[in-house]
Formats: structure tokens, C-alpha cells, sequence
């Protein structure tokens, strides 16, 4: 599995960062940095809540 981001959609609030650190980061200029786009079955979790607490609904998973 990986993480897709829809940029467009993104305004860079940082949920995602707080629950998945490995994965996200937003960096000064606000803009979403995607760190590591696969996901192991040991970080799915993580990164399924941090898809969950977007409040745009930018991140998603697929293969």
C-alpha cells in the first residue's frame, strides 16, 4: 500500500503530521511534504488515523 495526496486539496494543517510523523511533514511554507510513501503493516494504523483526521480529505491509501 501507499499514500496518494490530492494537493489540491491539502491546506496543510499538520493533523496528519502529529499522528505520523514518518510520513508527513508540513514544511514552512505550509505545503504537505510527503516523507515515505509506502506503508508497512507495522505503520498502517498510524497512517490510517492520520487519513482519518484530515479534515479536507486529501490523503487516502492505494496500491
Amino acid at each position: 500500500m501507499k499514500i496518494l495526496v490530492d494537493y489540491e486539496k491539502c491546506t496543510g494543517l499538520g493533523m496528519c503530521e502529529s499522528l505520523s510523523p514518518e510520513h508527513f511533514e508540513v514544511n514552512d511554507e505550509g505545503d504537505l511534504v510527503l516523507l515515505k510513501e509506502g506503508v508497512t503493516d507495522d505503520e498502517r494504523q498510524g497512517v490510517e488515523e492520520a487519513i482519518a483526521a484530515c479534515p479536507t480529505e486529501a490523503l487516502r491509501m492505494g496500491d
